[in-house]
């Protein structure tokens, strides 16, 4: 749930300009069962106080006792939850997992403000990072990150932790379907931005974690809106709205693009964009349309699952074969 890891970050860097110590956990590798993936974030400050989560919550439960009691006072910590040799001792992970985590302990500095400001521009959307730690030096680097890779490595004393833009769903335009299709995104760890020129159709919709734009969804969509882990859909029928968010979205850098409709409006749409929007083959060839995954969907939120199914399907990489 990279959304909330952009959290995480944006609540430490809050704590470090109160002037707060902030002690800043990552899953570095599981074994077994285990509920968060490696990379996975959690930030708590000296009051008790977290976000994020690293377990479903034995894991965090120990961690903030210790911390109570003045534990994790080292610039760099690392501490084992489940079986095995140097394991914390009463705490146990379903199903026999193992899980490691780097524990940091970031003062409030100059330098610890730089370092999180950093973290969340990637995470917003720069080009993604690696953050080089040292655990004996406790030295911290970014380096450049190659388009794909794991979010954790682990050579002898280096930490590499892979930092990338936490993923991103924009919907143009407000219909039935946009709702559970918001609501799947946010529960799947996505930030979602909904578009609608309509004032009063976006004062009525209400769905908690969503940001709500009141404008044109295609004068919205732009790079510096649309990175490359984000997902572009549009829901109403409406080609004024669906037609142009198309036509700015294949500008972008978005892993996905769809529209909704029919087989026969999406062949007739294809013909619009190339006719009077001047979208090349390539670029129609990027957008999912119809969209969604062949679910024999027809409520609103049947048609929902079956859009955010085919989003998460692209995201990993999965062919419609392979299904």
């Amino acid at each position: 749930m990279q959304h909330l890891d952009l959290k995480v970050i944006e609540r430490s860097l809050a704590w470090c300009d109160q002037g707060e110590t902030v002690w800043l956990c990552t899953v570095l590798e599981t074994f077994g069962s285990s509920p968060r993936a490696p990379g996975a974030w959690l930030c708590a400050n000296a009051r008790g106080e977290h976000v994020g989560s690293l377990s479903g919550g034995c894991v965090e439960e120990d961690f903030l006792a210790r911390l109570g009691r003045g534990a994790f006072e080292a610039p760099i910590t690392q501490t084992r939850y489940g079986e095995g040799e140097g394991a914390v001792a009463n705490v146990a992970l379903p199903c026999g997992g193992v899980l490691d985590v780097l524990v940091e302990r970031l003062p409030s500095t100059p330098a610890t403000r730089t370092h999180l400001s950093e973290i969340l521009a990637a995470l917003k959307g720069r080009e993604p990072l690696i953050r080089r730690i040292d655990t004996v030096s406790g030295e911290r680097a970014f380096i450049p990150a190659p388009p794909t890779g794991p979010r954790v490595e682990i050579e002898g004393d280096v930490i590499e932790l892979r930092v990338s833009p936490a993923h991103r769903l924009v919907i143009a335009g407000i219909s039935p379907i946009t709702a559970p299709c918001a609501a799947f995104a946010v529960t799947l760890g996505f930030e979602v931005i909904v578009c609608d020129p309509s004032e009063a159709t976006c004062q009525a919709f209400d769905v908690p974690g969503v940001e709500v734009h009141a404008t044109l969804p295609s004068a919205f969509i732009s790079d510096r809106t649309c990175h490359g882990a984000t997902a572009v859909v549009a829901l109403t029928h409406d080609p004024r709205i669906d037609d142009l968010a198309m036509m700015e979205a294949v500008c972008t850098k978005a892993f996905y693009i769809g529209v909704m409709g029919s087989q026969r409006t999406s062949k007739a749409r294809a013909e619009r964009l190339a006719r009077s929007g001047g979208l090349s083959e390539a670029d129609i060839a990027r957008i999912h349309m119809p969209i969604g995954l062949a679910l024999g969907s027809k409520t609103p939120a049947e048609i929902a699952l079956a859009v955010m199914a085919d989003i998460v399907r692209v995201q990993h990489g999965k062919a419609l074969d392979e299904l």
